[in-house]
């Protein structure tokens, strides 16, 4: 088996039929890690101690015949935005240097708990406010298609440390699409589970009324297995099929204006999923609309309510793009934050009425391919308008309040999302797990 490039699974079905050794395994990861040429630019800080220490215990579990788990002795990466006690955890950003947490994040202390390793952290976006991956800062992680392309962020070097085979998973975040766009970018599986049901304690926020926990993989499977060990629940794949499901494409903002390879991705994905035996249907949503310009005022003025004693204690310290759209929050009253709210709720109730008949709701997860890194750092309006466009689709899922999988479709850096209400993750995944095989 090749360690690096097996899928999570698989390397927890080896360990525990004893035909591979979790140190081992552990110490193959941390040294393609440390020797990668790129190896810098993924991970922010490997934990090597921990994880062998963790492996170690691994071990002598799988040994004794006491394993916690599917995915006990398995390691994984960690998103810089997750405590990891006695271990910096900075966010992507130099107004964090040196922060070090006295304890895990819950999501990190029930991974341990499950039994798994935590290889390290990895670089993200500046505090996570960029769908690119591109963080002059710190390290911009690479994409695993393009060398002069951007990853996808924010959850950048998690993508890059399994696409690039040092990590066999990895924990990101996902408050506007951060798992979604680098998932599709370096064509991984990507899981984000509904708001709320994964803790966000010890999670350094961007937007807490958004923010979400989910994992990164190379397999639906993989997701499935990572979102259980987080307290998510067991989820059965076994015969998943798309026989009688009807798939619902939304017409309304994302799907105008695609680039020509995520359309043609999207479209060819489209055929295999009907002659899966999906049904597919068209849909507009009116409304979605005006929960695209309530995104500003309550993701903007939330996230800058958070970060405004930081920032504005060391402004200098922020890339100026970072900066500009967290002082962008500044100006919003709080009677139109909440009415925002109350405004969005609506919008979300005639969403799950309108679409509860459908299966899922189907989209490419980005318009637009990687963006070119250099024409990005040289162009401030550059910059804004490929952010943008790179999370209108992804960030419909998160205004509705949904659980979303972007899927590789097969073509280098596009995905396909489907969508279904909160509370249908089990659903979703199984669901998910079906188009995987009609799309490989």
């Amino acid at each position: 088996m090749d360690v690096q490039r097996a899928t999570a699974a698989e390397l927890g079905r080896a360990i525990g039929a004893g035909q591979l050794d979790p140190v081992e395994v552990t110490e193959a990861f941390l040294a393609a890690a440390q020797s990668h040429p790129l190896g810098a630019r993924i991970y922010a800080r490997l934990t090597p101690d921990r994880a062998l220490a963790e492996a170690g215990a691994a071990r002598d579990r799988a040994r004794a015949g006491l394993r916690r788990g599917p995915l006990d002795g398995v390691p994984l990466s960690w998103k810089d935005l997750y405590d990891s006690a006695g271990t910096a955890t900075e966010a992507g950003t130099r107004l964090l240097a040196g922060r070090v947490p006295d304890r895990d994040a819950a999501v990190l202390a029930r991974a341990t708990a499950a039994g798994a390793v935590c290889l390290g952290k990895t670089h993200m976006s500046e505090v996570a406010f960029s769908g690119l991956g591109y963080n002059p800062m710190m390290q911009t992680p690479p994409c695993v298609n393009d060398p002069e392309g951007l990853p996808g962020g924010s959850s950048s070097g998690a993508a890059a440390s399994v696409a690039f085979g040092l990590a066999p998973g990895a924990i990101g975040s996902d408050t506007g699409g951060s798992i979604r766009i680098p998932a599709a970018w370096n064509d991984l599986v990507g899981f984000k589970p509904g708001h709320g049901l994964l803790p966000l304690d010890g999670v350094i926020p961007l937007c807490a009324s958004f923010d979400t926990v989910g994992p990164l993989c190379r397999s639906v499977e993989d997701a499935a297995l990572v979102f259980a060990m987080l307290g998510g629940g067991a989820v059965d794949l076994t015969g998943a099929s798309l026989a009688g499901t009807t798939l619902a494409i939304l017409d309304t903002i994302v799907m105008d204006g695609l680039d020509e390879a995520p359309a043609r991705a999207f479209a060819g994905a489209v055929a295999r999923l009907e002659a899966a035996g999906a049904r597919i249907v068209h849909v507009a949503m009116p409304g979605l609309a005006r929960a695209y310009e309530l995104a500003l005022p309550l993701y903007g003025a939330e996230a800058y309510a958070f970060w405004r004693p930081i920032v504005e204690a060391a402004p200098e310290k922020m890339y100026p793009m970072i900066l500009e759209r967290l002082r962008g929050g500044a100006g919003f009253a709080a009677v139109d934050y909440i009415a925002g709210w109350d405004e969005l709720r609506a919008i979300r109730r005639v969403w799950a009425q309108a679409t509860s008949g459908f299966d899922a709701v189907i989209c490419p997860t980005s318009a637009i391919l990687p963006p070119n890194t250099a024409r990005v750092a040289a162009d401030p309006d550059h910059y804004r308008a490929v952010n943008l466009a790179t999370l209108r689709n992804t960030r419909m899922g998160n205004l509705m309040g949904l659980t979303a999988v972007s899927l590789p479709t097969g073509v280098a850096s596009c995905g396909i999302m489907l969508h279904a209400l909160p509370g249908q993750e089990g659903r979703l995944l199984r669901l998910s797990a079906a188009a995987e095989a009609a799309l490989a």
